[in-house]
Order: structure tokens, then sequence, then C-alpha cells
């Protein structure tokens, strides 16, 4: 194959998996708000999925503080668990305690 077909197929394929972002109703958002407050008031991690660039990520770690200003939360996790990410609130899309 010629690489600009190389590159035209990658192109496809990255278009290929963005997704629309969900709605939320009200009363699983009442639910979010209530697994994130649990687990920053006891210290438990979490798993966060939140829409960015077209596609849904996940990420677990504990929550390290909330930015009212900037409506984000800082979650500090990952594979070494010194990973901080820094999410917007209006990007979450589900929240999960972990045991």
């Amino acid at each position: 194959m010629l690489p600009e077909h190389v590159k035209l197929l990658r192109e496809w394929v990255k278009e290929d998996r963005r997704e629309a972002c969900r709605e939320i109703d009200e009363q699983y958002l009442e639910v979010m708000n209530e697994r994130i407050f649990e687990a920053f008031e006891f210290g438990k991690a979490i798993t966060v999925t939140y829409y960015q660039r077209g596609v849904y990520e996940n990420f677990t770690g504990k929550i390290c503080s909330w930015d009212e200003l900037n409506r984000k939360l800082h979650l500090a996790g990952g594979k070494d668990g010194g990973e901080i990410r820094k999410i917007p609130l209006a990007a979450i899309a589900d929240v999960q305690l972990e045991e």
C-alpha cells in the first residue's frame, strides 16, 4: 500500500472510534454525586468514565481535591499512583466505587 493510503486508513479508524457525548439524566447525576462525596469523605478509590476528544476514557484513583472555581475533579492514581488527572465535572459520564 502507498503511504498515503495507510495514512487515510489510520485517520478513518480514529474517526470510526469517535462517539457522541451521551446525555445523563438528573437522577443518575445525583447517584454519581453521592459516590463522589462518599469516596472523598472516606478516602475510597473510584473509577471515573469521562468524555475526552471524542472517546470515553476510564481513570481509577483517589480524589485529591475539587476545584470549585474551574469545576474540575482532581484524581491521583494511575499505574504508579503518582499521576494526577484534572477531569471536568461536565465530562464525567460514570463513577464507580472501587472495593
